[in-house]
C-alpha cells in the first residue's frame, strides 16, 4: 500500500506552516508503563511522517510527575467549560494503565512567551521552566477494548486551543492523534464527539468513517456520536488539502437520507435505522469540514461489490 510522503503533506499545507514538525527542537512523546510501550512501532503503515526519535517518559516514576502535571493542567483548562474535564484519577486510572498515552513536545528555548504563559496558565509552578527538558504540548489517549484489533479513543487535546491563530502550531491535534495510531499500529479506531463540536471535522479523516451511535443518552450529552474506523493513512493528507477523496467516492454511496446534527428527532431516527440493522452507516469527512456543523449531512452505506463470474 502507498501512502502519501511528508513532502507531499508539507506540498498540501501553507508554506512553512509544518516547519515545527522538522525541527529538532519537537519531538513526540510516548508516557506509558513499561508493559505498555509498543514492541515494534510504526510497523503497520510505512509512513515518513514521524522518522524523530519519540520521546519516552515513564508515567509510574516519581520523577516523571511534572510531566504529567503539565498534560492534566492544559487538558483540564481545555475541556473545563464542557464540564467534561479528565480527573486526575481517569488520567491513571483509565489511561496511563491500560492504555497508550503520546503527543508532541517541546523544548523549553523552543516556546514563544505567549506560548508558555499559555501553558503555564495560573499555576507558578507550571509557568517556571527551568531545568525542564520536554514540555507536553498536546495529548492523545487510546485505550486496548475486547473487540479484535479495537481501540477507543479517550482523549484528544492541544496547546492550540489556548493560542491565538498567529501562534498555533499547523496540524498539531491531527498529526499528535495520527502519529499514536501509526507508532501504536492501530487498526480500527472507535472514539466519541459530540455532533456540535469543531473536533468532529478533525476525528473523520483517519478511515471511513462508520456511525455506531447517531444519539447516545447513555452518555452525558445525549448529542454524542460513537464512530468506528479502520484507520487508513491515504485518508490523512486530505485533512490538509480539503480535497474530495477518492477512495472514500469509490466504495461509498448515498444511503438516500440525511441527519441534522442538532436536531433530536433526526438524530433518533437515525439511531432507530443503526439498531434495526439497517447499516452500516457512513459520513464524508469532506462534506463534514466544509459545512457548517449545524447543516445536515448526507448519510453513506458501502456499494455493493460485484462478485467474479
Amino acid at each position: 500500500m502507498v501512502y502519501p510522503s511528508l513532502d507531499s503533506l508539507k506540498s498540501r499545507s501553507p508554506l512553512k506552516s509544518l516547519s515545527w514538525l522538522e525541527s529538532e527542537d519537537v519531538r513526540p512523546y510516548v508516557f506509558v508503563r513499561q508493559e505498555n510501550r509498543i514492541s515494534f512501532p510504526g510497523q503497520m503503515f510505512e509512513l515518513d511522517w514521524f522518522s524523530k526519535e519519540p520521546v519516552y517518559k515513564n508515567p509510574l516514576h516519581m520523577d516523571n510527575v511534572d510531566f504529567a502535571d503539565r498534560i492534566l493542567d492544559m487538558e483540564t483548562r481545555l475541556f473545563a467549560q464542557s464540564n467534561m474535564a479528565m480527573p486526575r484519577w481517569v488520567f491513571y486510572d483509565c489511561g496511563v494503565m491500560p492504555g497508550f498515552v503520546a503527543g508532541f513536545a517541546a523544548r523549553p528555548r523552543f516556546l514563544s512567551k505567549k506560548v508558555k504563559a499559555a501553558l503555564g496558565g495560573k499555576n507558578p509552578k507550571l509557568v517556571k521552566m527551568d531545568g525542564v527538558d520536554w514540555v507536553p504540548i498536546s495529548l492523545f489517549i487510546i485505550i486496548p477494548t475486547m473487540g479484535q484489533g479495537e481501540w477507543v479513543a479517550h482523549n484528544l487535546s492541544s496547546v492550540n486551543a489556548l493560542l491565538t491563530p498567529e501562534e498555533r502550531f499547523y496540524g498539531l491535534g491531527f498529526l499528535t492523534k495520527a502519529f499514536a495510531l501509526w507508532y501504536a499500529n492501530i487498526e480500527i479506531c472507535c472514539g466519541m464527539t459530540q455532533w456540535g463540536s469543531p473536533a468532529l471535522k478533525l476525528h473523520a479523516h483517519y478511515g471511513a468513517f462508520e456511525v455506531l451511535t447517531a444519539y447516545t443518552p447513555v452518555h452525558s450529552y445525549a448529542q454524542t456520536l460513537t464512530y468506528r474506523l479502520n484507520v487508513d493513512p491515504r485518508y490523512w493528507a486530505h485533512f490538509f488539502d480539503q480535497k474530495p477523496n477518492q477512495e472514500f467516492s469509490e466504495l461509498y454511496e448515498s444511503a438516500d437520507f440525511q441527519v441534522i446534527p442538532r436536531d433530536d428527532k433526526s438524530l433518533q431516527a437515525f439511531q432507530r435505522k443503526i439498531e434495526a440493522g439497517q447499516g452500516p452507516f457512513f459520513l464524508d469527512a469532506n462534506q463534514i469540514r466544509g459545512q457548517d456543523l449545524a447543516q445536515p449531512l448526507d448519510v453513506y452505506r458501502a456499494k455493493a461489490q460485484s462478485g467474479a463470474g
